[in-house]
């Protein structure tokens, strides 16, 4: 069973329609005797990374979350503000993220390229520095569509899933073992967007 998190922040809706596409079933839900049913979870998000860690919170489903992905090892994908979340900390707010990628949310630094706009929006292409189960069948490049002033920072060289170019290359992707995340939002990405989300639902 793959459910989408409910806590108040992201796209459920379309995200679920996407799935619904491809053939698949997800749901969505917020309550944790529902949750932990779930074979898949995807945290969407989109907002403010503190916004987002209060919700989080205020909704109970942390420790809950902490034991399905960390000790369970249950696949997550996260998206957009989601996936900021799964980071350590974020240059946007004060509040620690889940942790559960040792990798840094931070700021786009384009003081030196005045033309390039914040936030960072619009269709872009990726580049995949691995190979993974949710990039089969996806074309080189692929493109996906970014709304975005932050993007992460990795610590291990093996953790980046995709790159992108926006005044210098930043990872917009990233796997480490059950988790993931990507900073574009395949629910907007048309062909991209079901060819990723298939793979996750199929094969992740």
């Amino acid at each position: 069973m793959i459910i989408i998190v409910d806590y108040g922040v992201g796209n459920l809706g379309s995200i679920q329609n996407m799935i619904k596409q491809n053939g698949g079933h997800a749901s969505i839900s917020g309550n944790p005797e529902e949750l932990s049913k779930a074979t898949k979870l995807i945290l969407p998000g989109v907002g403010a990374f503190d916004y987002g860690m209060d919700q989080l919170h205020s909704s109970g489903l942390v420790p809950f979350l902490n034991k399905k992905v960390l000790e369970e090892k249950t696949p997550i994908l996260g998206i957009c503000l989601g996936a900021q979340l799964l980071t350590r900390r974020s240059e946007e707010g004060v509040k620690p993220g889940l942790g559960w990628i040792d990798a840094d949310t931070k700021r786009f630094r384009l003081d030196d390229k005045k033309h390039l706009k914040i936030p960072h929006m619009g269709w872009d292409e990726v580049s995949f520095s691995k190979p993974s189960k949710l990039t089969i069948n996806l074309p080189v490049p692929s493109r996906f569509y970014f709304v975005h002033s932050y993007h992460f920072v990795c610590d291990n060289a093996q953790d980046p899933l995709m790159m992108t170019e926006y005044g210098y290359p930043f990872v917009s992707a990233f796997e480490k073992g059950n988790v993931a995340g990507v900073q574009f939002h395949p629910e907007k990405s048309h062909k991209f967007g079901l060819q990723l989300l298939k793979n996750f639902v199929e094969q992740f």
